[in-house]
């Protein structure tokens, strides 16, 4: 493989603590349960770059968000997202200090990507690709040519991280090697074997 290309949510961070989300619920006085059906619903849309921070937030809350509510809902979103998994991030140190090719195709709005990008261990992968700034979103396999045109790679030299099957699926879809992420101990197993 020339390129391994990661995931951000669930893959290289955590997921998205449940008291983190109660908590930008409670920022604006929302209902905890239906907030969460609300920020899920429209997620792919503002993933896509489709929707405004403050037409995915009203969406999310139930009512309009502006000024100080949006950049604090904005900023609370960035933080809850930004718990390292520390085994995958030991395996992507180790994959960059072989100076290996690691790129990072994560779905995110633009206003989380830049909050990402100013992560240290994000930062320190150099090809970066977020689906708002792309307007598509996986599992579009175009979205995985488009990398793999950026990355000047045949699809068939990139392999793909990803915890979600149809994400997977789509990378598949697009020509790439896929593998699904469960935990770091299987991914190096994997590597190890010659999948990487």
């Amino acid at each position: 493989m020339r390129w391994i290309l990661f995931d951000y949510g669930n893959v290289l961070s955590l997921a998205q603590p449940a008291a983190e989300a109660e908590a930008m619920a409670r920022a604006v006085g929302a209902d905890p349960a239906a907030f969460l059906r609300g920020y899920w619903e429209h997620r792919l849309e503002f993933d896509r770059g489709s929707l405004t921070p403050a037409e995915y937030w009203a969406g999310a809350a139930g009512r309009p968000v502006s000024g100080a509510d949006l950049d604090r809902l904005i900023a609370m979103d960035v933080a809850s997202w930004s718990h390292p998994d520390e085994g995958s991030l030991a395996i992507l140190r180790e994959l960059l200090e072989q100076g290996r090719d690691v790129a990072l195709l994560s779905n995110a709005p633009a206003c989380v990507a830049d909050g990402l990008d100013k992560l240290p261990w994000v930062a320190a992968i150099p090809r970066r690709y977020y689906s708002a700034r792309l307007g598509l979103v996986k599992p579009d396999p175009r979205i995985y040519a488009h990398v793999a045109a950026e990355l000047a790679a045949d699809p068939a030299d990139v392999l793909f991280v990803d915890d979600r099957a149809d994400n997977v699926a789509g990378a598949r879809d697009a020509g790439m090697r896929a593998v699904q992420y469960t935990d770091a101990a299987a991914l190096r197993a994997f590597l190890e074997s010659g999948g990487g």
